[in-house]
């Protein structure tokens, strides 16, 4: 019987292996890509490690975003979650988006956001990019994504756009 992969994205013992097309998905190119296409990530629930990490990182000391009892005084539930670091939950590279266009990849030009709920540590987030907009300018292409990040309660945490440059199939 044989058992030898089949697939051009497997390891075979032939010796016939190729790093450069062991792909997680089949690639597309600027011209596969429709309006309309979605890329979600994978569920994420914030600990208060991950607030912690993101403060260091960003050095933003801000009392809001660690004093529980400040943060109570002037209304908050809790501390709350650093905006950049639920804004960072739409990065490209939290979904599948990239493996899908890496190879036509050029630049990340642009973003714009609203907050609109706050988060605290223990929610959960779910977030994703959809094709809005496609616009093809000779050797390259831009794509405009809507961002979208919900919580646990069904409810819209942030919304925002994101533009990426890649190249297209014109020669």
């Amino acid at each position: 019987m044989d058992t030898q992969p089949t697939s051009k994205n497997n390891a075979n013992p032939a010796g016939d292996f190729n790093p450069d097309t062991f792909l997680i998905v089949e690639p597309k190119t600027f011209e596969d890509l429709k309006i309309g296409d979605i890329f979600r990530a994978p569920s994420r629930t914030l600990t208060d490690a991950h607030a912690s990490a993101f403060q260091t990182v960003s050095c933003d000391n801000h009392p809001v975003h660690y004093d529980k009892e400040w943060a109570q005084k002037r209304g908050h539930s809790a501390p709350v979650v650093h905006g950049l670091q639920v804004l960072a939950f739409t990065a490209p590279g939290a979904t599948l988006f990239p493996h899908y266009i890496g190879e036509v990849f050029i630049a990340f030009t642009g973003l714009s956001c609203q907050f609109l709920k706050e988060v605290h540590s223990g929610d959960t987030l779910y977030s994703a990019l959809e094709i809005k907009e496609l616009i093809p300018n000779g050797k390259t292409g831009t794509v405009v994504a809507g961002v979208t990040v919900y919580n646990q309660n069904k409810e819209l945490v942030l919304m925002g756009e994101h533009q990426y440059l890649l190249r297209t199939q014109e020669v």
